[in-house]
């Protein structure tokens, strides 16, 4: 069972939060001493849930995980749920903490705005890359010629994503978040530690949460990935919803990226379910 082990890594750092540039309160929570690493979550999770990553590489880096706006303990203001207004967020976060030869671990939409961050601030103070189980451009187009879209692991159509968002928008939200969170982990996971993650997305409001999911699933990086040559650790699951293929996809199109795939307990939240392996890889890369 894994949530009192995420509760006690947590209570290891302490937290605090910065104002970013448009006035919201932007929570962190902080441990360690030595080279920055910063822990970014996914979609509608919350810097707790790196609770795991937090006990072990506090112990060597001065860590930092964050909460987006809209997230866990930061503020919950009623704009900005888009992927370029969270990167901001983020580069408002590593400038107030004066972070730099900063490690970026990026889980799900961690990796989006890592690849966004790119884009918008050319990699400013980022000297590695982890992104963990992220396809590149999560929605396939009828135009894309065949094979495409198993290449890159874009297992989403758009008739998808946009029934997704009218469900969390909806009277039963909680229902779809709580199908989402299913899928991503693994028949193995027991009640408890399914609650506590489920606990943890259901801190972001419904009407928030479908709003970045859907300016979230519609970006494509893949024009992105060949411009980062910062050395690059892309880690995927067997079990994950989006295929070893999409990992290795990402690894290929960047110039200094290697590309792990984990087998036991290897879902979307393999760094949560197999901590021990996640940051086995993660530790070999940053030595």
């Amino acid at each position: 069972m894994q949530r009192n082990i995420n509760d006690s890594a947590t209570e290891m750092g302490h937290g605090d939060s910065i104002l970013t540039s448009d006035g919201v309160r932007l929570h962190y929570i902080e441990a360690g001493q030595g080279p920055d690493l910063l822990l970014v979550p996914g979609w509608s999770q919350t810097a707790a849930t790196w609770g795991h990553q937090i006990a072990e590489f506090s112990q060597t880096h001065h860590v930092i995980a964050v909460d987006h706006r809209g997230h866990g303990l930061s503020d919950k203001p009623d704009h900005g749920y888009r992927i370029a207004r969270l990167t901001r967020d983020l580069c408002d976060l590593i400038i107030a903490l004066n972070l730099d030869e900063i490690t970026w671990v990026g889980h799900s939409m961690g990796c989006a705005l890592a690849w966004s961050y790119w884009e918008l601030f050319n990699g400013d103070g980022i000297e590695r890359l982890v992104l963990a189980d992220e396809p590149a451009a999560p929605v396939f187009h009828a135009h894309w010629p065949e094979g495409l879209a198993e290449h890159w692991g874009s297992t989403f159509a758009v008739p998808q994503i946009t029934a997704l968002v009218e469900g969390l928008h909806g009277p039963h939200g909680d229902d779809v978040i709580a199908e989402l969170v299913n899928g991503m982990t693994t028949a193995g996971v027991c009640e408890a530690d399914y609650n506590w993650l489920l606990e943890q997305a259901r801190q972001m409001p419904r009407e928030y949460a479908s709003t970045l999911f859907l300016d979230h699933a519609l970006k494509d990086w893949r024009d992105i990935l060949p411009s980062i040559a910062v050395p690059t650790l892309v880690v995927g699951g067997s079990s994950s919803i989006f295929p070893s293929a999409a990992i290795e996809a990402i690894a290929e199109a960047m110039p200094r990226a290697t590309a792990r795939i984990i087998s036991d307990r290897g879902s979307h939240f393999a760094f949560w379910e197999n901590p021990l392996a996640f940051n086995r890889e993660v530790r070999e890369f940053l030595s």
